[in-house]
């Protein structure tokens, strides 16, 4: 099963987020049900009682009231069993002072990590004792289509970003419902840039106030009650 050759096929952005069924903190999922109509962010982790994990965790669940705001469900996994994230649960909240409601996935024989290629092929390290690689923070945005809308792969070494993460939330569900596209280090309320698919004429009906810089480059104002961080 760990073999280089047995690995599925990468995912990329557009694919379908496979299915699989797991237990978990909050009980048994099958995947696609979990999404149901939401947003999903889907996030990994190589092991249970690891220093960088635990203060992910704990952010995630603070923000988590933020995600859930924007229709967005929580899921986390890790290499080990429900039973081991339960006692793991309780120093994540003791040491943030949260409350961690969402679910954890048990993944100890490492079958989602496969099969989302959630592994770590450069870092030959980053085993557990019987040799079997961990997974690498990984992280995947999935729409209520089952689309898989964004991708990030951390180092073992690096915790992530949970602002990031919320960011693109917002830019992704924006950009969805106003056909616009985000600027380098956009956050709501930033002006947006109109999307290529929209001519002048219908540029104009849409966003009175845009601004032709470049023909490829047109920028409006969009304000942030009208984007998905006005909940």
């Amino acid at each position: 099963m760990g073999s280089q050759d047995q690995r599925p096929e990468p995912l990329r952005l557009g694919s379908v987020a496979p299915n699989f069924q797991a237990e978990t903190t909050n009980g048994p999922i099958d995947f696609h049900e979990f999404i149901g109509d939401k947003w999903v962010v889907l996030f990994s982790h190589p092991e249970d009682y690891t220093p960088v994990c635990t203060t992910e965790l704990g952010a995630f669940a603070k923000l988590e009231p933020e995600f859930t705001k924007r229709g967005v469900k929580l899921i986390g996994l890790s290499a080990n069993t429900i039973e081991s994230h339960g006692g793991w649960i309780k120093d994540i909240n003791e040491l943030s002072h949260t409350n961690l409601r969402f679910p954890i996935i048990g993944d100890k024989q490492r079958k989602v990590a496969y099969l989302y290629d959630m592994l770590d092929h450069q870092d030959t390290t980053n085993v557990d004792q019987k040799g079997i690689a961990f997974t690498i923070r990984s992280v995947f945005i999935i729409d209520p289509k089952k689309t898989i809308r964004l991708i990030l792969s951390y180092p073992a070494s690096t915790g992530r970003n949970t602002a990031e993460v919320l960011r693109v939330v917002d830019s992704l569900q924006t950009g969805d419902k106003h056909r616009i596209t985000t600027p380098i280090n956009w956050v709501p309320g930033d002006d947006v840039i109109v999307h290529p698919s929209v001519n002048n004429e219908q540029a104009k009906e849409l966003f009175p106030d845009f601004k032709i810089v470049k023909p490829y480059l047109r920028f409006t104002p969009l304000p942030k009650e009208k984007t998905s961080a006005a909940v």
